[in-house]
């Protein structure tokens, strides 16, 4: 279970400017080669500072990511068994402890991101819906470190950037200032991602 021995070993607490965690190689090599076999969406896309793309109202073809669930999973089995992970109750106790929420009647929602130049993600805090936010890097093209989440303070200045580093991310639950987002940065090829939720709404994947 590469998550939980992530989350047991290789992983920091960090205060400023909201409480997070930073955790190392949470992936498996096979997790990795999948991340970069999911097919994104192409199409129009208006880099707005949302993630949908959908600020103007307009209905866009391309929406950057992918979500995995019961009718692809299959495909991604090393994704699957990642969220069969986050489903367990030794991943769920683990993180449940560390952010202080329960998770017992959550569900797990898992979905690769791919942003390209020009995308930026204007500073927000995540809806009451989602538990627990992390999302973690792969950066197989070299790409620029400073292309990770930036994380605010209250007045909305940049604190810090979590290094955009391979097989590395962060992991928050949504607070009051837990501020976050993406300067306009430059993006040579591709920033691919894989976020991952506990959230309470309904997905495919309920905790057990």
């Amino acid at each position: 279970m590469t998550l939980v021995n992530s989350l047991q070993n290789h992983i920091e607490n960090h205060s400023y400017p909201f409480n997070h965690w930073t955790i190392d190689q949470p992936l498996s090599q096979k997790a990795i080669e999948e991340i970069y076999r999911v097919k994104i969406p192409e199409g129009e896309v208006i880099f707005d500072g949302t993630r949908a793309g959908d600020k103007t109202g307009k209905d866009l073809l391309g929406k950057l990511r992918v979500y995995i669930n019961r009718d692809n999973y299959n495909d991604f089995p090393e994704l699957h068994n990642l969220i069969q992970e986050m489903r367990s109750q030794e991943c769920t106790k683990i993180i449940s402890k560390m952010i202080e929420r329960d998770l017992k009647d959550s569900f797990v929602r898992l979905e690769v991101i791919s942003d390209k130049d020009g995308f930026w993600l204007e500073p927000h805090c995540d809806i009451k819906e989602k538990l627990m936010s992390s999302i973690l890097f792969v950066n197989k093209y070299g790409e620029n470190e400073n292309l990770g989440t930036d994380f605010y303070t209250p007045d909305l200045k940049v604190a810090k950037t979590i290094p955009y580093k391979n097989n590395y991310g962060y992991i928050f639950t949504s607070e009051k200032d837990s501020w976050h987002g993406l300067e306009r940065k430059i993006i040579k090829k591709e920033r691919r991602c894989l976020q991952l939720n506990y959230v309470t709404f309904e997905t495919d994947w309920p905790v057990e």
